[in-house]
């Protein structure tokens, strides 16, 4: 793997990692225009960055499912390489972050 932009030093903290994240991807927003908070979680080779929706309720309130689709990106610690991963659980896509590394 590569790095995306080689200038770009890797990410040392997880702010700086947001800030590569936001510097290559769109912001993502809410329904309302407004831009969704963003989480990162760091772990031994990257950082996970996501954005946070809030629950999706029907007219009586009620929950209902999450739209399909959406990703998380990792930031990658030793390049600073930007990947998406599909939006699983946190330690689902950090496992399958993994796993592509190692193939």
């Amino acid at each position: 793997m590569t790095p995306d932009n080689p200038a770009t030093p890797p990410p040392t903290t997880p702010e700086q990692a947001l800030a590569l994240v936001r510097s290559r991807y769109a912001e993502p927003t809410l329904p309302d225009g407004t831009a969704a908070e963003m989480r990162v979680e760091e772990f031994d080779i990257g950082y996970l960055v996501y954005a946070v929706f809030p629950p999706v309720t029907d007219a009586a309130g009620r929950p209902r499912p999450a739209p399909p689709g959406g990703s998380k990106i990792v930031v990658a610690k030793d390049t600073g390489e930007t990947v998406t991963v599909p939006n699983y659980p946190t330690e689902a896509a950090i496992a399958l972050y993994r796993k592509q590394r190692r193939s």
